[in-house]
């Protein structure tokens, strides 16, 4: 076995470099903080509504804990040294404009033009080859609600489902539409001249259908001559690995790169709860051993398949990074191979990050910013991931520790 070969996730010397003793010990305040789920639930009640309200020092508090272990920062600037210390380690940087669930023409048009300064940022910067879309940051969630319904109701593939279901837009909306469509192929035309890639978001289920139609759409028109969008495909989803598949033949069909983020997912509480709510069939998997076989056997598509696509493997899942990193070695393939990546998320499983950084590999944070309270709802689910996944802030405790005691702290 080659040098390149042997990642530990367990070398903390490595995982932590980047961090002073000070941010240790914050770090491990606040993930000992997070692993009390009562307080978790306590907080997403009360923290939103201490927003709206304007209720003295919450910002602060949230600044000063939460949003500086998981964010980058309030505006590009402040996110940038973020990124310039982060490429003092040959980690990359997957930029996020944390900003979803506005409403008014006024806030999407907002939305957009802060997501195209954000690719024009990017492409002056070494290190952030990418950025992230969620498209409910500049469309109306009703509508992609009504749009998930139509496209539900047609038969057929995914674009015929979609046509039908822009046709049986009212006329109005129909133009409202029209608008949501040019302002992500405006996003993917910036990407494609800057040599920026444009990651679409995963939503929720119910307005799913919509938001994969448009993507692969931008595929069909960028991702000809070289990688400008990905989809995010959550593999919590027991339909994810088919869908996967149904993608792949679109891509050979059409004759354009298939690019895939694959991740498990973030919205598996809010799923199942509607689901019950709604008397309707889960659309999340029975247990995570049937999440994490198509989590794996999703990478080895990918893999097996790498000429046609491009796949980011945006994992805390020591196993599936390990295994990734076996299946690129067993075809010859070198770590750092263009049409595979790695990320995880920023103020997370730096263990896991770092290592494989060492390890040649292309790897990168997925680094959020953006003013306090438009990021709160993303706040609350890495509040809520860190309590709900099992074992997550038990490791990142372990971890933490284990660097302490190295340091002799």
């Amino acid at each position: 076995m080659n040098e390149q070969n042997r990642i530990s996730f367990d070398n903390t010397e490595c995982a932590f470099a980047a961090k002073s003793n000070a941010e240790l010990k914050k770090a491990k305040f606040l993930f000992g903080i997070m692993g009390k789920a009562w307080l978790v639930n306590l907080a997403l009640k009360i923290t939103p509504v201490a927003i709206k309200w304007q209720i003295p020092f919450t910002k602060t508090l949230i600044r000063q804990t939460i949003f500086k272990q998981f964010v980058g920062g309030e505006t590009l600037a402040q996110t940038a040294r973020v990124a310039d210390k982060l490429e003092k380690y040959n980690v990359q940087v997957i930029l996020d404009y944390g900003v979803e669930g506005k409403e008014g023409e006024a806030s999407f048009e907002q939305a957009c033009t802060e997501f195209l300064n954000v690719i024009d940022y990017a492409a002056t910067q070494p290190n952030i080859p990418f950025m992230s879309v969620k498209v409910t940051g500049f469309a109306r969630f009703s509508l992609l609600e009504k749009m998930d319904d139509l496209m539900s109701k047609a038969a057929g593939t995914l674009m015929k489902r979609y046509l039908y279901a822009v046709d049986a837009l009212p006329e109005e909306e129909k133009q409202e539409w029209q608008k949501i469509k040019s302002r992500i192929q405006l996003l993917c035309e910036e990407g494609n001249k800057k040599n920026i890639g444009v990651l679409i978001d995963a939503e929720e289920t119910w307005i799913q259908d919509p938001v994969d139609a448009l993507t692969i759409l931008m595929m069909d028109v960028f991702n000809k001559e070289k990688l400008v969008i990905y989809n995010t495909l959550q593999l919590y989803r027991h339909d994810r690995y088919q869908f996967l598949k149904d993608s792949y033949a679109a891509a050979v069909e059409r004759n354009f790169i298939l690019g895939v983020k694959l991740v498990r997912g973030a919205y598996m509480e809010k799923e199942r709860n509607r689901a019950d709510e709604l008397n309707d069939p889960s659309p999340i998997q029975p247990d995570k051993a049937s999440c994490d076989r198509d989590y794996n056997a999703s990478v080895e598509y990918c893999i097996e398949h790498i000429d046609k696509i491009a796949v980011i493997v945006a994992s805390h899942n020591e196993y599936s990074n390990l295994y990734t990193t076996e299946l690129l070695d067993k075809k010859g393939l070198p770590h750092n191979h263009p049409h595979v990546h790695f990320s995880q998320l920023y103020g997370m499983s730096d263990n896991i990050t770092f290592n494989l950084a060492k390890s040649n590999c292309s790897v990168s944070k997925y680094l959020p910013f953006g003013p306090i309270q438009d990021v709160v709802p993303y706040l609350m689910r890495r509040a809520q991931e860190n309590s709900s996944v099992s074992g997550q802030t038990g490791k990142e405790l372990v971890l933490i520790e284990k660097e302490l005691q190295r340091r002799k702290i």
